[in-house]
């Protein structure tokens, strides 16, 4: 659940989509050995929604995945600008079969980077679908927290028109930190 002055901004599925359309590369999350595992990959959409891989019939990848829940994620962050989006995708995996299909997809789905020569298609049907927008900065309950963290020079004046401190300087810096609770000083708050 995200809150309204959170600094996010929860996508509907339609916008999902589209984004993840742009993304040349996401992250395909799946269990190897009863453990997280994460894996870069290429990928493109299918006209339902569907994620489409394109990999070696005999690839570990393969073995893992198919018949399995797994989550997808594509995204794309400015660091700089503090801003971007993140798509999660959540659903089944299945290998294509049919061969009408699978010759659709050789013509339309993704290319593999790595020539195979057995390639198959595998699909992540898109029963979950999530993202969040991350807008132009952070924001914490309607505050802007680039204008805390900047120098008290930066910060700007105060309402009596003094340019040399301002109200945030009466903010606490004393936290604790999260081992063995002992206090530290800090110059800007962590969030």
């Amino acid at each position: 659940m995200m809150y309204p002055n959170d600094g996010f901004r929860e996508l509907e599925r339609q916008e999902c989509l589209r984004l993840l359309a742009k993304a040349p590369v996401g992250r395909i999350v799946h269990t190897r050995r009863a453990l997280p595992a994460v894996l870069p990959v290429n990928f493109s959409l299918d006209t339902d929604g569907a994620v489409l891989l394109c990999t070696s019939a005999t690839s570990e990848l393969v073995r893992a995945i198919v018949g399995a829940v797994v989550a997808f994620e594509a995204d794309e962050v400015d660091a700089t600008a503090h801003s971007g989006w993140s798509v999660v995708v959540t659903g089944t995996v299945t290998m294509v079969t049919d061969p009408a299909e699978h010759e659709r997809l050789a013509r339309t789905g993704p290319r593999p980077w790595v020539p195979w020569p057995d390639p198959v298609f595998v699909r992540i049907e898109p029963e979950l679908v999530t993202g969040r927008e991350l807008i132009g900065g952070r924001t914490l309950y309607g505050v802007d927290l680039r204008f805390l963290a900047a120098p008290p020079n930066v910060r700007g004046p105060r309402a009596g028109g003094s340019a040399e401190r301002s109200w945030t300087t009466s903010i606490p810096t004393t936290v604790t930190a999260c081992r063995g609770g002992r206090s530290r000083s800090a110059s800007t708050p962590s969030f």
